[in-house]
């Protein structure tokens, strides 16, 4: 669809803020706080003097044609900071930048962005073909060009036959296709997408998932996509960006968040069924060994998980553990528990078993299944010890995949951390410095002592002595 060469649309943001000014009414009753009362939280954003804090700095770095996508609870900030983004929204604090261009202050139709909201927005006493192509129309695109690069479009989206018609005869799943249409006959820089399948049945919402996989094939340009859906981040995004609560929780791509998850939350978001978690768990540390006690079973962790706590310094504490459902073993090992739910899916059963209290879930596959995983039967389990996630149980953070770039850079810890080591780095590299500058003074001392004593060696003195 591309007439030519495109510009690089990388998009950076840096410490971008958003706070919600209080309306007089709440503004008065946040002044009769009084001064030792505990600061208070509206859906558990943080409440300043200026407002509600709903993003709290926020910062990355968006490669050109890269496919972000932002994923999170209701009210963790995922579509303001979209929306700024899309100049909807003021921005409070920070900077944003569009191929290198800040554009804080560049308003929305002049940033060369495109927008597919949730409900469609089209208008509807206009056909699909009138719709998709107002916003070239009102740029005076010559009526040639709009009327290719709207059927060139409707062709990629397939809805080809319904350029005629009006949006209210057309299905969920069509609508949204020309609202993604829309969008595409701009062209834009960057594409903005917030929830478009949140409205859609469960299966029309599979179809178009793969549809936009597609269409992120045909066109080349870089792709913001906000979802609560974890399905949707997991399977559309290159890198996944995890909200909550206005902060950012983890930034990577869907292997590393599966795997290497930085807190309880992020380990419990990503992953379906979520990830079972057992309390009253320890951390054990036996001649120089350590051990993960799982209700009185211990389990001797991997080599490499062994490194990392020693590089940490870590010292016995009490954690929580954390197993997928994926990686538990039946038919073997100490731990034991009784079904007490069996969902058959044909391939793979879904198990749910109470293990002194705790609800396990295992996912197990059907072929060359031997044990009974019928209702209220007995089981064993186990799992490989390096698959055990261990989360501190008073942070909640994981004690091996912490990440201190995208978690502890908005906690005090985490700053104090950074200007150490560059205090350290600094005194480095001067100690390094001078010990260069001095090198050749000190071997030419050395040499002039060696001189000295070997005529000191040759003179009369040394033999009369």
């Amino acid at each position: 669809m591309q007439s030519g060469p495109r510009s690089m649309a990388s998009v950076q943001l840096k410490n971008i803020k958003k706070v919600y000014p209080f309306v007089s009414g709440e503004q008065k009753k946040s002044r009769k706080k009084k001064a030792d009362e505990p600061e208070k939280k509206k859906a558990n954003l943080q409440i300043t003097d200026e407002g509600v804090v709903a993003v709290q700095e926020f910062s990355l770095d968006i490669k050109d044609k890269e496919f972000i996508v932002l994923v999170g609870p209701s009210g963790c900030g995922k579509s303001t900071s979209l929306r700024m983004v899309a100049g909807l929204e003021d921005i409070s604090g920070g900077e944003l930048y569009i191929d290198g261009k800040l554009v804080n202050d560049i308003a929305a139709k002049d940033r060369d962005i495109a927008m597919v909201f949730q409900n469609y927005a089209l208008y509807p006493h206009m056909s699909v073909y009138d719709n998709m192509a107002f916003a070239l129309k009102l740029k005076k695109t010559p009526k040639e060009d709009i009327d290719k690069k709207v059927r060139e479009v409707a062709e990629i989206l397939d809805i080809t036959q319904y350029l005629e018609r009006k949006p209210k005869a057309l299905s969920g799943g069509q609508r949204q296709r020309v609202a993604i249409g829309r969008a595409m006959v701009r062209d834009p820089k960057v594409f903005l997408m917030d929830e478009p399948l949140s409205n859609l049945d469960a299966k029309l919402r599979n179809q178009m998932r793969a549809e936009i996989i597609k269409l992120r094939q045909r066109i080349n340009t870089t792709f913001m996509y906000v979802t609560h859906d974890q399905t949707e981040a997991m399977t559309l995004g290159d890198r996944i960006v995890i909200m909550k609560d206005g902060y950012v929780n983890q930034i990577g791509t869907p292997q590393e968040l599966f795997d290497r998850p930085v807190n309880l939350f992020v380990a419990g978001f990503i992953g379906m069924p979520v990830m079972n978690f057992f309390d009253g768990c320890k951390l054990e540390l036996k001649d120089g060994v350590y051990y993960a006690n799982i209700k009185g079973v211990e389990y001797k962790l991997s080599d490499f998980q062994q490194k990392a706590l020693k590089a940490n310094g870590q010292q016995p504490c009490d954690i929580i553990c954390g197993i997928r459902p994926q990686h538990i073993r039946v038919g073997e090992g100490k731990l034991s528990g009784e079904v007490e739910v069996s969902e058959m899916l044909g391939s793979e059963v879904d198990l749910h078993a109470n293990c002194e209290g705790d609800d396990v879930v295992m996912v197990l596959q059907t072929i060359d299944l031997e044990t009974d995983v019928s209702l209220g039967s007995k089981i064993n389990f186990t799992f490989k010890p390096e698959l055990i996630q261990l989360f501190d149980k008073e942070t909640g953070n994981n004690l091996i995949w912490y990440d201190a770039e995208s978690v502890a850079a908005h906690s005090p810890k985490g700053i104090i951390f950074f200007l150490f080591s560059f205090f350290c780095f600094f005194c480095s590299k001067y100690i390094l410095a001078s010990f260069f500058w001095s090198l050749p003074h000190t071997l030419q001392v050395r040499q002039l002592k060696i001189e000295e004593k070997e005529k000191y060696l040759l003179s009369p003195e040394y033999f009369k002595a």
